[in-house]
């Protein structure tokens, strides 16, 4: 393998694995549609309050999310509008593969592939006048 190939990968794997957990995915899909408090995310996606703690941090970590202190509040953001450029082409390989990946054993989802994915894209955002409408 190319020596610059491997170097690329365990970053990759790492953004990749930020991303492997749907309800991160879900996180940034509702921030996608602008700024939230853990509150809001709680109610929103009928989580407990720690749960989404850690996943705000997950992605925190990553760099893909901001929050900015209002008093004693914290409002998260997405701070790479990029991001839903990925998942927009991840939509369109999904679509193009007939979404075989959730057939995928190996990928160990617990979704019903037969269930229409719920868009969270460039479109998505479009839809909502979220970034890069």
């Amino acid at each position: 393998m190319n020596a610059d190939i491997a170097a690329g990968i365990p970053p990759a794997a790492a953004l990749f694995h930020s991303l492997a957990d749907e309800t991160r995915l879900k996180i940034v899909q509702r921030l996608a549609r602008g700024e939230a408090r853990v509150v809001d995310l709680t109610a929103e996606l009928g989580l407990a309050q720690s749960t989404v703690s850690k996943h705000l941090a997950c992605l925190r970590d990553c760099h893909l999310i901001d929050f900015r202190a209002e008093g004693r509040q914290s409002f998260y953001a997405l701070t790479r509008p990029e991001l839903m450029d990925l998942l927009a082409s991840a939509e369109q390989l999904l679509a193009a593969t007939g979404h075989a990946v959730t057939l995928c054993p190996v990928s160990g989802s617990d979704t019903d592939p037969g269930a229409p994915a719920e868009p969270i894209g460039r479109e998505a955002l479009a839809a909502t006048g979220g970034v890069g409408a």
